[in-house]
């Protein structure tokens, strides 16, 4: 990894090497800050289209974790403007803070800010400001979009002068296990801020189209020609070949959102099934997984991969819980696994029921015995279904997320000329006052 300091006539600012008490203000030395660009960068990439605004985003997942909502819009945003997410901070190994700057080959860049470990809230809102104004600096950021999914970026953040800002709202993380207790309160902050709010479903734009003046609902979308792949495949991967069938399916991050006790009661309703977990285990004990000889847990597994292994089940599955959690979200894993052609049985998550349930596209059940039902219906669909599968795909040929990404760019393009327009207005206004001013003192 190489190291390039940001500009030492800008950016000659704080340095965290003498430890510091959590309540007490960053007094430290003066020195560089460091980004610290990935090797394989090719820095002249990095020069700006004039012509285009940059975005930026600050995000509180993983660019890296799992393929879903953020990557599917950002990486077409890149085709035509440069984009960098910023995602939430990690642990320096000592003292020392800095940017870890990387680009992915669908051209975004991925921006990570270490700091030192201890620090107070105050004091890390304080060093994430001074690490992306070095950033916004060093790369010749001009009044960027901000895109935001992390309503707790903006303490650091509301500063920054921009042509748009965007809060593109894909779930209620103020309901999620571990939110922040300022959550909701940066949140409406942001609401205050933004020209523009999208939200990932239909529930979640119910609750909150009120809260602006701008609120657009686009729930999730397919890449439907990546998943139809499925269709064609023919050779498993290793670790599930040799699960016996049927096999019951599902792909996504293993967490409080989904309904463990439901997965337990499939498996001991019918042990002559075959449960497939695929994903990562997040926020929750992995020794509360039920486990029985007919649930096998394959781990995480990339977006290429998906296909390969849904071409294997015989039906998908979204065993939610009904929570709070799980109120407002819109599964982008209902329209992959219907692309892929797989029948899908559901819990009545509203998003999946709206309008899935209602096309009769998906199975819709909550209990163990409504489940087990429901699942016997879709394995005997599953083999002669070929009214079903073109009701699926004329359905899945209305939307994308290639046609999603092109409604939100044109009204971005909006509300960038409509904030161009205040703020001439705004000049306009200013200097009439400042003239008014100078008048009345002379007189």
């Amino acid at each position: 990894m190489s190291t390039y300091p940001a500009s030492d006539q800008r950016f000659k600012e704080k340095d965290a090497s003498e430890k510091q008490s959590s309540d007490v203000p960053f007094q430290p030395k003066q020195n560089l800050i460091y980004l610290k660009w990935s090797e394989k960068t090719d820095l002249e990439s990095l020069e700006s289209n004039t012509n285009v605004f940059d975005l930026v985003c600050f995000s509180h997942l993983r660019w890296d974790f799992v393929y879903q909502r953020p990557q599917h819009l950002l990486s077409r945003c890149a085709q035509a403007r440069r984009v960098f997410v910023v995602e939430e901070p990690l642990d320096s190994p000592d003292d020392s803070y800095y940017l870890d700057i990387s680009r992915r080959e669908c051209g975004v860049w991925v921006v990570v800010p270490h700091l030192p470990q201890g620090l107070s809230e105050d004091q890390a809102i304080a060093l994430q400001r001074l690490l992306v104004d070095a950033l916004i600096a060093e790369a010749q950021i001009q009044t960027p979009i901000l895109w935001y999914y992390n309503p707790m970026a903006v303490p650091f953040t509301h500063h920054l002068d921009a042509s748009a800002i965007v809060y593109d709202c894909m779930d209620e993380l103020s309901a999620f296990q571990g939110a922040h207790p300022e959550l909701q309160t940066r949140e409406a902050h942001l609401f205050e801020l933004a020209n523009l709010v999208f939200t990932g479903g239909l529930s979640l734009y119910e609750a909150k189209q009120h809260q602006h003046s701008s609120v657009h609902a686009f729930p999730s979308s397919i890449d439907a020609a990546h998943f139809a792949q499925a269709r064609a495949i023919g050779e498993e991967p290793s670790d599930q070949a040799a699960i016996p069938h049927p096999r019951l399916g599902f792909y996504g991050v293993v967490d409080e959102r989904m309904d463990l006790a439901l997965l337990e009661g499939i498996a001991q309703a019918r042990p002559d099934w075959h449960l497939v977990i695929i994903g990562p285990v997040v926020k929750i004990d992995p020794a509360l997984l039920p486990k029985h000889p007919n649930i096998h847990y394959l781990g995480g597994k990339s977006y290429q991969e998906l296909p390969s292994y849904l071409a294997g089940w015989d039906v998908a599955l979204l065993p939610f819980a009904r929570n709070e959690s799980t109120r407002f979200i819109s599964p982008t894993k209902t329209p992959e696994y219907l692309a892929a052609g797989k029948p899908v049985v559901s819990t009545s998550i509203r998003d999946v029921v709206r309008p899935y349930g209602d096309e009769e596209l998906v199975y819709i059940a909550d209990t163990v015995p409504e489940f087990v039902t429901a699942i016997e219906k879709a394995l005997a669909q599953s083999q002669t279904n070929d009214d079903w599968l073109n009701r699926v795909d004329a359905f899945l040929s209305q939307i994308s997320w290639d046609l999603t990404w092109q409604a939100m760019n044109e009204l971005i393009e909006a509300a960038i000329v409509t904030s161009k327009q205040g703020r001439k207005s705004s000049v306009r206004q200013e200097e009439t006052s400042t003239a008014t001013e100078l008048v009345s003192s002379r007189k």
